[in-house]
């Protein structure tokens, strides 16, 4: 088959589901199951894919979305904790006691915790705990998915303790004929990996600096009374402030620890920086921005989580604000914790674990549920634990567990098509026809055909890698080799693309579909997807243009190389 036909084929389930969510405004309850079934017909007719194949790609993506849903559950059962502890009440109080400017609080929550969560735990955790809370504190629903969202960018590479990096271009670059070649040019696997992250945190440090400010010009644009640039511009000094308190830390964590401490440390540096410093007024402007009356947001803005000041509330005596918020910080100790293999409480963790491996006799086809492990049993721990801590009822637990229940069923029957969806493009790569995977067949394509000019594309591949796949590290395990060798075919150094590769597959989270699933269950707003979208896609642009400007600066104004890259040149 022609390669161009290759990528068409690969790229038409994704380009319906652009169609259906943003063009006809489907729910994607409506258009994935659609997309999902295009998807099979593809996988069947074009790539030749055997049946047991795609069932078994189905069975594994089927897997994979209970362990999301058992993460949204979580982070919606600890907000409605909160709300009938009271906390939620005296967090709210707090924040508009730093400042009532609702930009300085979604640079402090979103930006700043946000980015800890995602630094602490990754998998689309932050949107699903960031976003509610949001929500409880005033926001409108559809404002706090997309900021939501937003946090899916820069620290993302680093999400997880590393993941991305320590396992994704791991499995997806690691061979033995490169370390041989590394260890030709006198240096090793381990150097190399530290030379690629420390380009993907230098050009994420350059680009992340804008994204507080991007959030709140969106925010003012999109949901703001006036719907105003300038409002959001405003503020630009502070943001601007706040996002290197962030990114210096962050990339000189990157450069010289590696990869699984820039995230976290760049937070918690943030935080102690940009709190204090909000407190004092510091390079804040002199007016104060807050969302219209409620009465008057239009209704799709509001999602079905009303996290109203219950009553329950009023008859309890008052709660310090750090016992309101001592349910988060346990949350980030034992996320971090779980997620240090030193230290093996992960191996505890990971003790209960189901799993099925080579599904239908497919052999690499497996899928694994370790409740204790995904970040939404630990969600469930510390709301156990705030049970106690907050002197509840259990009436007040009930009605928690009760009003999250509802706020959930509505996110599996969309993501039970998403994510099959996903594994049967990925798992592709085993066919009648033996062809390539059809990510990697749509990125080949992309490569033919721009050439020279590739590493300006490179980043929107790895986005376009995280888009069908909802994760960073996938992206990285599927292109990161593909992305190695265009830069061999091109005669450059393959550190810079792998980099870019990494850079933009933690971009293209915030437009992957179940993500964006994902974090609408969390406030009740499944059907509004394509609105979302609309609105994640002009970061995730802004992001992987400037990446590929970046890189091509890196590569032919900066000379920039690698040890590898002068060796093979050196014997050819």
């Amino acid at each position: 088959m022609d390669l161009g036909l290759q990528a068409f084929l690969a790229f038409l389930p994704i380009l319906l589901a652009g169609i259906l969510l943003v063009g006809f405004r489907w729910p994607a309850k409506r258009a994935m199951p659609i997309v999902f079934a295009v998807t099979v017909l593809i996988a069947f007719l074009g790539w030749d894919m055997s049946y047991s194949r795609i069932m078994a790609s189905t069975f594994q993506g089927l897997g994979t979305t209970v362990s999301i849903l058992w993460i949204i559950f979580g982070a919606i059962l600890l907000l409605n904790t909160l709300k009938y502890s009271g906390a939620l009440k005296v967090i709210r109080t707090g924040f508009t006691n730093i400042s009532t400017d609702r930009r300085v609080q979604v640079i402090i929550i979103a930006w700043l915790f946000g980015c800890f969560i995602e630094g602490a735990s990754g998998f689309g955790t932050p949107a699903a705990i960031v976003a509610p809370l949001l929500v409880g504190l005033g926001f409108p629903a559809i404002t706090a998915v997309v900021i939501g969202m937003m946090i899916q960018s820069t620290p993302v590479s680093f999400g997880a303790v590393g993941t991305p990096i320590v396992i994704g271009v791991n499995a997806g670059l690691k061979t033995e004929r490169l370390s041989e070649q590394l260890l030709a040019a006198g240096t090793n696997w381990d150097k190399f990996l530290l030379l690629i992250t420390s380009e993907v945190a230098i050009i994420h440090a350059v680009i992340g600096t804008f994204i507080p400010l991007l959030m709140c010009i969106m925010m003012t644009r999109y949901f703001g009374k006036n719907k105003s640039w300038k409002e959001g511009l405003s503020i630009a000094p502070f943001a601007i402030f706040a996002g290197l308190a962030f990114t210096i830390p962050y990339a000189v964590t990157g450069i010289f620890l590696g990869p699984e401490f820039p995230s976290l440390i760049g937070a918690l540096i943030g935080l102690a920086i940009v709190v204090p410093a909000a407190r004092a007024k510091f390079l804040l402007p002199k007016d104060s921005w807050d969302f219209a009356p409620s009465s008057e947001w239009p209704a799709g803005w509001m999602g079905d989580l009303e996290v109203k000041l219950n009553t329950l509330t009023d008859t309890k005596k008052s709660m310090s604000l750090v016992k309101a918020w001592l349910p988060y910080l346990l949350l980030a100790i034992v996320l971090v914790l779980s997620r240090i293999p030193e230290l093996g409480i992960n191996t505890f963790l990971k003790s209960v674990t189901i799993s099925i491996k080579d599904i239908m006799g497919e052999q690499g086809i497996s899928t694994s549920f370790a409740p204790l492990y995904v970040p939404g049993g630990l969600m469930i721990i510390v709301v156990v634990i705030t049970y106690f801590l907050h002197g509840m009822q259990p009436k007040m637990m009930s009605s928690s567990i009760k009003e999250s229940t509802k706020t959930l069923m509505g996110a599996g029957f969309v993501l039970m098509f998403t994510i099959p969806m996903v594994r049967i493009l990925i798992n592709s790569d085993v066919n009648g026809m033996e062809l390539s995977s059809m990510p990697i067949a749509m990125a080949e394509w992309v490569s033919v055909t721009v050439g020279n000019i590739y590493p300006s594309f490179a980043a929107a591949i790895g986005a376009l890698g995280a888009f069908i796949a909802g994760s960073n590290t996938v992206s990285n395990m599927m292109l990161s080799q593909f992305q190695f060798s265009a830069a061999m075919n091109l005669v450059l150094p393959g550190s810079v693309l792998v980099a870019l590769q990494a850079v933009g597959a933690a971009a293209g989270n915030m437009i992957a579909i179940h993500n964006v699933v994902a974090a609408s269950a969390t406030v009740g707003l499944l059907g509004r997807e394509g609105a979302v979208l609309r609105k994640t896609i002009i970061p995730t642009l802004f992001y992987i243009i400037f990446a590929g400007i970046i890189g091509v600066v890196m590569l032919h104004f900066f000379g920039v190389t690698d040890e590898l890259y002068t060796y093979l040149q050196s014997i050819k």
